[in-house]
C-alpha cells in the first residue's frame, strides 16, 4: 500500500484490509508509524535495532591533543574534556581514523525498536526509528523481511505492507520483492502528479500497480482525469472511495473496524484487486 503523498488514506485502507482478511501486516513507515493506533496490538516481542555506529572517546587513552575537535565538521566533539555528543555525531568515523592515540572507538548504537505483535485479526510487525536517526531504508527492510518470515511460518496467503508516502528510500525498500502495489491517491492536482511519480517507480521495479481514488467525490473532475490516465496507460483502476465524515469520527474515537459507505467501498476495491491477482 503506497501513495505519492501523505494523508491519502493508505493506512486506513491497510487496516481495513487486515481486519477483513487477517493474515500478516507490516507498518513500514518507521519514521512516523501510526497503524498501531488503529490495530491496538498486543506486543509479543520487542528488539533493539542497531542501525549505525558512532564515535566514543576512551578517556584513558586520550592525550587531549584536540585534533578530533578541530577536524569534526559536525561539531560533535566538545573541547571541554573531549567527549562526543551522540546527537550530533554522524558516524562518519573520520575522527576514529585520524586520532594519533587510537583513543576513539566506533560503537554500535541503538537507533530504533522492532516489534512483533498480535492483533485481533492476525500478526503485526512494526518499528519505530528514534528521532533524527538515519538508515530508515535498512529498518524498513528488517521489518518487511521479518513480516515475510512470519507470513511463511503461519501459512498466510499474503502480506500487507503499509509503506511511507513519497518515492524515497523507505518506499523503495518497502516495494522490493512485492508482487503488486495498491496506490491510494486523492482527487487533487498534487495527488495526480504524485501518483504518476509512484507509477514510474512501480514500472522501474516491474511491480503491478492498482490505483484507488480516495475521497473521489470531493473533486470528480480530477477523479475522471486519474481514471483516464490509468485507462490510457493500461493501469488497473481498482475503484473509488467516497468521502465519509464517519471515518474521521471513528478514527478520533479509535472505533475500529470502520463502518459506513467509505469502508464498504474499500472492501470492494480490495476484493477486485484479489480477483485480478
Amino acid at each position: 500500500m503506497i501513495s505519492g503523498k501523505g494523508g491519502t488514506g493508505k493506512t486506513t485502507f491497510s487496516a481495513t484490509i487486515h481486519a477483513l482478511d487477517g493474515g500478516v501486516i507490516a507498518d513500514c513507515d518507521v519514521d512516523a508509524p501510526n497503524l498501531h493506533i488503529l490495530l491496538n496490538p498486543r506486543i509479543l516481542k520487542a528488539e533493539d535495532f542497531i542501525g549505525t555506529k558512532k564515535a566514543e572517546i576512551v578517556q584513558d587513552r586520550c592525550s587531549g591533543c584536540g585534533l578530533c575537535y578541530e577536524l569534526c565538521r559536525f561539531g560533535a566533539i566538545s573541547a571541554d574534556g573531549y567527549f562526543v555528543d551522540e546527537k550530533k555525531c554522524e558516524g562518519c568515523a573520520f575522527c576514529f581514523n585520524v586520532c594519533p592515540e587510537k583513543a576513539i572507538e566506533m560503537r554500535d548504537v541503538k537507533t530504533g525498536d522492532i516489534y512483533f505483535s498480535e492483533t485481533q485479526w492476525g500478526y503485526f510487525v512494526h518499528a519505530r526509528l528514534k528521532p533524527g536517526e538515519e538508515n530508515t531504508g535498512r529498518l524498513v527492510t528488517e521489518v518487511k523481511n521479518r513480516a515475510k518470515k512470519v507470513a511463511e511460518d503461519v501459512g498466510s496467503d499474503f502480506l500487507i505492507v503499509d509503506a511511507a508516502p513519497g518515492v524515497g528510500c523507505p518506499v523503495i525498500a518497502s516495494l522490493t520483492g512485492v508482487d503488486a502495489a495498491i496506490i491510494v491517491t486523492e482527487p487533487t492536482a498534487s495527488g495526480l502528479s504524485d501518483m504518476m511519480r509512484v507509477l514510474e517507480l512501480c514500472e522501474h521495479f516491474r511491480i503491478r500497480p492498482f490505483v484507488v481514488v480516495n475521497k473521489y467525490d470531493l473533486n470528480e473532475d480530477v477523479t475522471l482525469k486519474i481514471e483516464k490516465y490509468c485507462s490510457e496507460n493500461e493501469i488497473e483502476f481498482a475503484g473509488r472511495v467516497p468521502f465519509d465524515e464517519r471515518i474521521l469520527e471513528q478514527i478520533a474515537n479509535l472505533s475500529f473496524p470502520f463502518s459506513g459507505k467509505a469502508a464498504e467501498k474499500m472492501v470492494e476495491c480490495w476484493k477486485k484487486v484479489k480477483e485480478v491477482l
